[in-house]
């Protein structure tokens, strides 16, 4: 299944332009960087929907949050957690 996880851009940890940056979000806890490439509206403070490493939207707080809880009922949120990928 493909499935997008929504988090909170904490940081902006590299741009190279308007467009093309690197951001921290955290997914309850779990902090990984993602592309912004796709969202370049969003800002630190901001949801997004984050889909293989990519933001791919910006979303309501609220619905992020909704949706994070439904994820993690489901069981989901282990992929999040995988060895190969770091946590900071």
């Amino acid at each position: 299944m493909c499935l997008s996880i929504p988090g909170k851009l904490i940081e902006i940890v590299a741009e190279l332009d308007e467009t093309f940056r690197i951001g921290k979000v955290d997914f309850d806890g779990i902090k990984k960087e993602v592309n912004l490439a796709m969202v370049p509206e969003a800002k630190v403070g901001d949801y997004v929907l984050v889909h293989v490493g990519t933001a791919i939207s910006v979303v309501d707080e609220k619905e992020a949050k909704e949706t994070f809880e439904l994820i993690k009922r489901l069981g989901e949120i282990d992929e999040l957690e995988a060895p190969d990928s770091p946590n900071e």
